[in-house]
């Protein structure tokens, strides 16, 4: 049996994972969600958490948010802490500027969650046809699309389920992610 265990900055990415994992993971791989209270929180114990889990079989993806940093700088720290604790097998994704951008690359993947129709058809316009590069503030975009019924968690948990998984997505940050999940686990 095989673990796949995330490392997560925020509640949200783990129960927007709960609804896509399921949909591609085999049963021989468990996923567990290791839960920061922030990007600072995660920085400053992931280190010691890879190092202390000893569970054979097990695999790992880090996960936060780009924000207002430079993607490059976020992912070779985080990679340095990864090699520091000796741990080479580990994904390390970045959400481009927020997990929202997932969300907004995949608009009938939020009418379906969340109960609105007519969204959908905006994928093509700015900033929605790329929203880790042309949307700034994705989830303040994506509040005032839906008229305030997007939440955090519940908006997260809604749609999470209907998230396409075949790269159509237009976050190429989200299709980076499964792609990672993927070859990490070899099943492709």
């Amino acid at each position: 049996m095989k673990t796949l265990v995330f490392f997560l900055e925020e509640p949200s990415a783990k129960e927007m994972l709960e609804g896509v994992l399921p949909r591609f993971l085999p049963n021989n791989v468990t996923p567990k969600y290791i839960v920061f209270q922030g990007k600072q929180d995660l920085e400053k114990k992931i280190e010691s958490r890879l190092r202390g889990w000893n569970k054979p079989e097990s695999y790992f993806v880090v996960m936060r948010d780009q924000d207002a940093g430079n993607c490059s700088d976020i992912k070779n720290n985080l990679a340095k802490k990864c090699q520091e604790a000796r741990k080479s097998e580990v994904l390390i994704r970045i959400a481009c500027r927020e997990l929202e951008s997932f969300y907004l690359g995949d608009l009938l993947a939020v009418e379906a969650g969340l109960d609105i129709t007519g969204l959908s058809n905006n994928q093509k316009r700015r900033p929605y046809r790329s929203p880790d590069v042309l949307c700034n503030k994705p989830a303040e975009t994506l509040i005032k699309i839906t008229k305030n019924r997007y939440q955090k968690m519940s908006g997260s948990r809604a749609i999470g389920p209907h998230l396409s998984l075949n790269n159509s997505n237009c976050s190429h940050s989200f299709n980076m992610l499964i792609r990672g999940i993927t070859k990490l686990l070899n099943l492709t």
